[in-house]
């Protein structure tokens, strides 16, 4: 198989992925974090762990408390030897959708990250174009591989960080306990304010947000 290989897997089955020797081969994972949510961008981040400093405490960011995230964010940006955290904007996930800006901006990471990069580990069933390395993409890789689980804790801290930074500049949402997700509150506020300039258009909610603002404007 070729440098520029790529595939996908359940990660079911260890002799299912590309055989590596962590020692030797420079592993970036990459996971996203924002798919669902009806407001704020789509936070996605690349890591390259350092073999020779062990990381404890390394899980999928969904099964950690928001101390733990926060504890090990400093860690891995410490410990790693490289990472990479993009935010893709609304305005291009409205463009593009969710999915191809998600991994557009997988993408992005990884180029940050630079030729040092020799294979790709990304979270979910879809590889992004254009890597000039081999790559694969695991479901449920959050969960096996620790680059990814790394990944999923920064692109998670970063991106809540910034939802509670747009809570302030949007209290009426609140914007610092959903993280823009769809709870019966931020729907109910959606609802009742119309949509600010941080919420996805091409998302269903939002949209019909949006036509019922100018139905009565």
């Amino acid at each position: 198989m070729s440098r520029r290989a790529a595939r996908a897997t359940t990660g079911d089955a260890g002799t299912d992925l590309f055989a590596i020797d962590r020692a030797r081969l420079r592993v970036a994972g990459v996971d996203e974090a924002g798919r669902g949510p009806l407001a704020g961008p789509v936070a996605v981040a690349a890591v390259i762990l350092d073999p020779k400093r062990r990381l404890r405490g390394l899980d999928d960011s969904k099964k950690l408390s928001h101390a733990q995230r926060e504890a090990l964010y400093p860690r891995i940006v410490e410990r790693a030897l490289a990472f990479h955290i993009e935010m893709v904007a609304v305005e291009e996930i409205d463009r593009l959708n969710i999915l191809h800006a998600t991994l557009e901006g997988m993408r992005r990471c990884v180029v940050a990250l630079g030729p040092q990069v020799e294979l790709v580990r990304i979270d979910g069933n879809a590889v992004p174009r254009g890597l000039s390395c081999m790559a694969e993409a695991i479901v449920g890789g959050d969960a096996l591989e620790p680059a990814i689980m790394a990944a999923s804790i920064l692109a998670k801290v970063a991106r809540d960080r910034l939802m509670c930074a747009l809570h302030e500049a949007h209290p009426r949402y609140g914007f610092d306990v959903h993280k823009g997700y769809p709870t019966p509150a931020h729907l109910a506020a959606l609802a009742t304010h119309g949509p600010c300039e941080h919420h996805r258009r091409s998302f269903a909610p939002v949209r019909e947000a949006w036509q019922r603002m100018e139905a009565t404007a």
